[in-house]
C-alpha cells in the first residue's frame, strides 16, 4: 500500500511579459493530468483507504498529479523521497501517497474520509490548482480547503498540516491571481497548519526539470519539490 509518497519571480511584482506567463502556465498545468492517465500513473490509495498496520506514526500526502508524480516510478516521487529521508535519520514514520491526477478542492473534500480510516499523525496538503484552472471562485476553493482541513483535524487531534501553497498563471487577472494567493495565506494562519509558501519554487517554468510535455515535474524535479517540502516538514517531526 505504501507508495511512497520554482523560482517564479515573486508574483507581486511580475510583469505581463510572454515568457513570464508561459512560466506560470506551466506549473499551473501540472496540476492536472490528461484525461487518458493510466491507473498506474495515478495511486492505490485514491482507491484504498490507509490501513495503519504498524506503530510508525503515518505521514498522508493528499493532492493531485504532482502528488501522484504522473509520469514517474512510484520512487521518484517528492512523497517517497522524504520516505527516504526519514529513513536514513531513523524516525518513525511511514509516508502514504494518496495522490490523484485532476482532483480538485471538492474531490479531495469528498474522499477525505476514505483515505483516513486510521489515525494519521501529519497531512501534507496540496490541493487547489485545478480549481483556479477551471476558474472556480476564491471563496469556495477556500471554503473547501478550510472543510477539509477541519474535518482532517476533528478526526486527528493534535495532528499537523502541511499546505502546499499554489499560484496560478497572471494571464487570469491580476485580481484572480492575488484573490487566489490570498487563500494559501489565509490558511496557513490556521492553529495547526504550516505553510509551504510555494510548492514548485524552482521547478516551475524551466524545462529540464519538467516532462517532455512541459507540465509535469521530471525525478529532479520532484528532488527539489523533496527539499521544498523537507524544510517545513522536518521541524515538526517527533525526534
Amino acid at each position: 500500500m505504501r507508495h511512497i509518497c520554482n523560482q517564479i519571480i515573486d508574483m507581486r511584482i511580475i510583469t505581463r511579459s510572454a515568457l513570464v506567463a508561459a512560466m506560470a502556465l506551466s506549473f499551473f498545468i501540472a496540476c492536472q493530468a490528461p484525461n487518458s492517465t493510466s491507473k498506474s500513473e495515478t495511486t492505490k490509495e485514491v482507491e484504498t483507504p490507509v490501513n495503519k498496520n504498524s506503530t510508525r506514526k503515518t505521514i498522508l500526502f493528499f493532492g493531485n498529479s504532482i502528488t501522484a508524480a504522473y509520469g514517474l516510478e512510484p520512487a521518484e516521487a517528492f512523497s517517497s523521497l522524504i520516505q527516504n529521508k526519514i529513513d536514513s535519520i531513523g524516525l518513525e514514520y511511514e509516508c502514504i501517497n494518496a495522490g490523484n491526477s485532476g482532483e480538485t478542492t471538492k474531490g479531495g473534500l469528498s474522499r477525505l474520509d476514505w483515505v483516513m480510516k486510521e489515525p494519521i499523525d501529519i497531512m501534507v496538503l496540496e490541493l487547489g490548482a485545478n480549481d483556479g484552472l477551471r476558474g472556480y471562485s476564491p471563496e469556495e476553493t477556500k471554503a473547501n480547503l478550510e472543510q477539509l482541513i477541519q474535518k482532517f483535524m476533528m478526526k486527528n487531534p493534535n495532528s499537523k498540516v502541511l499546505l502546499a501553497g499554489m499560484k496560478v498563471p497572471p494571464s487570469m487577472g491580476d485580481q484572480y491571481f492575488l484573490e487566489f494567493e490570498q487563500i494559501f495565506t489565509e490558511l496557513g494562519t490556521i492553529e495547526g497548519v504550516v505553510l509551504i509558501p510555494f510548492l514548485l519554487e524552482n521547478v516551475a517554468g524551466i524545462k529540464e526539470l519538467n516532462l517532455p510535455d512541459g507540465i509535469h515535474p521530471t525525478a529532479e524535479g520532484h528532488r527539489i519539490i523533496s527539499e521544498t517540502v523537507w524544510a517545513k516538514l522536518y521541524p515538526i517531526l517527533e525526534k
